[in-house]
């Protein structure tokens, strides 16, 4: 029991560094990395894509090397890959820099999740990786609050906090070394096969992610910048919105026990609910910001239900290879965020906030649509 609550813990941690503070603290800090490195929108979105893009390319790596590298290994190549990256950004001068760096960042994101859903199927029963899973997927939010706490007390010290996040991410990826087995579990020694693909429902579940990630790029990559640039929220106010967001995410480490209570079809379709909702309150900020933070917590308790959600489903469609039902959905997620950074930029220079934000929500009222017979 003491070994699977300090695989859980440690495995939560890493999830904390790579997606709250590797990936998406670019997002928190992109209007002081906007204003520094001159950067437009359409630029901006862009840097944002190329961390999703690095995620999908992570995602991949770990199908094709689970056969050669243990759960342990991959794991803690995130790590690694996520200090380097930050450490990168710290000395990022240009756009380019930048790109690199989060990039870089953005990797170890792709390399995170599918070895650790293969070293919760190893060491925990049936009845119990659903809540182990969801519990680490809430590790998202811890590092959004984390980052937000430290941008609020550090205003205007980008540089310095993704030193600091660097840091962090040396100590978390040591720790994981040791919380994690040795062994290679039966689930990550077969490989990858295209036949896979042809699994029932798998598309359908990828589908839904490739439209749900479309629509979360409007407030992971452009929500802090549109409060702060369109609405005129002060750095510190945007840090507290950041940390409203992922206090109410640390509410989808139950989404586990709420597939249990009420199916995943309901959680699938209320979770989605709340990103349209959240997307659509963005826009009335303009005539309060008490809008924008209820936006902001109502998104961040949305998404990581909802991404816990295609989790689960993924997984349950492929009990053979956690990894795969883990991975397949997470890439779609990440192809669509890749997708719409650019796009959502484009958009926002073209039509303005309020036009970009209603088209965004679009895609995420289909995914609510679009789902497989899982439980």
């Amino acid at each position: 029991m003491t070994s699977g609550l300090n695989l859980v813990a440690a495995a939560f941690a890493l999830t904390a560094l790579s997606y709250g503070l590797a990936r998406f603290a670019y997002g928190l800090l992109l209007p002081q990395i906007r204003a520094e490195l001159a950067l437009d929108a359409t630029a901006a979105g862009w840097i944002g894509s190329g961390a999703f893009a690095a995620y999908c390319v992570g995602i991949v790596l770990t199908f094709v090397c689970s056969a050669s590298f243990t759960p342990r290994t991959l794991a803690a190549f995130a790590g690694l890959t996520a200090t380097a990256g930050m450490a990168c950004i710290v000395v990022a001068s240009s756009a380019w820099m930048m790109g690199a760096g989060v990039a870089l960042a953005g990797l170890s994101t792709g390399l995170t999740s599918p070895p650790l859903a293969s070293a919760v199927a190893a060491h925990f029963a049936d009845e119990g990786r659903a809540k182990a899973n969801a519990a680490i997927n809430a590790g998202t939010a811890a590092g959004i609050v984390f980052s937000g706490a430290a941008a609020a007390m550090t205003v205007s010290a980008w540089r310095e906090l993704y030193a600091l996040f660097a840091l962090i991410g040396a100590a978390v990826t040591l720790w994981l070394w040791f919380a994690l087995p040795k062994a290679r579990s039966s689930e990550t020694t077969a490989g990858f096969s295209l036949k896979i693909l042809h699994r029932p429902g798998l598309a359908v579940l990828c589908a839904s992610a490739f439209a749900m990630g479309l629509s979360s790029t409007a407030i992971w990559t452009f929500g802090a910048d549109i409060l702060r640039g369109t609405f005129g929220l002060s750095d510190t106010g945007i840090a507290w919105a950041w940390i409203t967001l992922g206090t109410a995410g640390v509410s989808g480490a139950a989404t586990g026990v709420l597939i249990e209570r009420f199916g995943t079809a309901r959680v699938h379709a209320f979770s989605l609910q709340g990103i349209v909702a959240a997307i659509l309150t963005l826009a009335a900020s303009g005539y309060s910001l008490v809008f924008g933070f209820v936006a902001m917590g109502v998104f961040g308790a949305a998404y990581i239900m909802s991404s816990g959600t295609y989790l689960i489903q993924g997984i349950a469609l492929l009990p053979d290879r956690p990894d795969l039902g883990l991975g397949f959905p997470f890439l779609c997620l990440a192809l669509g965020q890749t997708a719409g950074a650019p796009l959502f930029g484009a958009t926002l220079d073209a039509v303005g906030v309020t036009g970009a934000l209603f088209a965004f929500a679009l895609p995420a009222v289909v995914a609510i649509f679009l789902r497989p017979r899982v439980g």
